[in-house]
């Protein structure tokens, strides 16, 4: 029987306010380059006053890999809390013009937090340093899960940051049991080297026993495993998961499933904004997966939809994804 849903994804409901700054700026105010950091609300408006123009989009990273999928024509759908405030209106109408399904309770105006939003510096390289103010997206719970929707999907994709979250924990294991209760399958992104230093057991303890699809960088992969080696990082991953997929930013993707191995090269292209780039990948991925393709073709879909997204600002893509796979001769 067909399910609803082909992916729902769990994760931080964000809104990105992007900016270009130089390092000088970042070493100004002591902001460590290229990582995620979490900041509070009183932070967040000082860093706001800093920065220069800024472009304000919906994001959040799993968001940001269902709204790729969403365009691509995929069933999907998306879980996470925000609050009902202007941020979180315009996150809720975003999502839904992808052509996802959002059903998640807003919490209250005046509750104590606000929606959440992530400061976006964005350096001449390209490369980008978060500065996440969590705002009501902290506060998913596991009472926000519908058990229902988590069994009509295929595969349920879960964001390694909501684990910053006192009831967030207890959100995914509802999710993944309600998921492997109706057959399903559980993807999982590492996220950041920082969120797996806070919660590495729990981390361990997802990829033993719940996870059938592992999405990771070599930064993240490799901190999970307390290794500098890539390659043995993927190898120990491969031992506990069915699929791992290890991406190194302008040197490609590998894909290790059992016994079986690919190499994919990334796409070459002049990188305007990082930002994104790994959840478009997880898009696209997770699209192809569930519409039949083979591991190899799947990376390859990844690499184009991710070029296509840090070829300009913001973490959402622009160009028409299935006729970039057409012009690769991948559809």
């Amino acid at each position: 029987m067909t399910k609803t849903y082909q992916i729902v994804g769990i994760g931080n409901a964000l809104v990105d306010v992007l900016s270009h700054c130089d390092d000088t700026f970042l070493a100004e105010l002591g902001i460590e380059k290229g990582i995620m950091q979490l900041i509070d609300m009183e932070r967040a408006v000082a860093l706001y006053d800093r920065i220069g123009p800024a472009l304000e989009i919906s994001g959040g990273s799993a968001a940001n890999t269902i709204a790729g999928a969403a365009q691509l024509g995929g069933r999907v759908a998306y879980v996470g809390k925000v609050t009902d405030d202007q941020l979180g209106r315009i996150f809720a109408h975003d999502l839904r013009a992808q052509g996802a399904t959002y059903e998640t309770v807003m919490a209250p105006a005046g509750n104590g937090a606000e929606t959440g939003r992530c400061i976006v510096l964005v350096t001449p390289d390209g490369e980008r340093t978060l500065n996440t103010y969590l705002g009501s997206s902290e506060h998913l719970e596991a009472a926000d899960i519908d058990e229902a929707m988590m069994a009509d999907a295929e595969w349920i994709f879960l964001e390694g940051y909501r684990f910053d979250g006192p009831g967030s924990h207890a959100a995914f294991a509802r999710a993944i049991a309600a998921a492997k209760r109706a057959g399903g399958k559980v993807a999982l992104t590492l996220s950041d080297p920082f969120c797996i230093e806070r919660h590495r057991a729990a981390f361990a303890k997802m990829l033993r026993e719940d996870v059938d699809l592992l999405f990771a960088n070599r930064a993240e992969i490799t901190s999970m495993y307390d290794t500098d080696d890539f390659e043995a990082a993927l190898t120990r991953a491969a031992a506990e998961v069915d699929i791992v997929v290890g991406t190194d930013s302008e040197n490609g993707a590998t894909v290790v499933s059992g016994a079986d191995r690919w190499q994919v090269p990334a796409i070459p292209t002049e990188v305007a904004d990082a930002t994104g780039a790994g959840d478009l990948f997880a898009g696209a991925f997770l699209w192809g997966l569930t519409n039949g393709h083979g591991l190899e073709s799947c990376a390859r879909m990844a690499n184009v939809a991710a070029s296509e997204v840090i070829s300009h600002i913001g973490a959402r893509p622009e160009a028409d994804l299935k006729a970039l796979f057409r012009r690769h001769g991948l559809l």
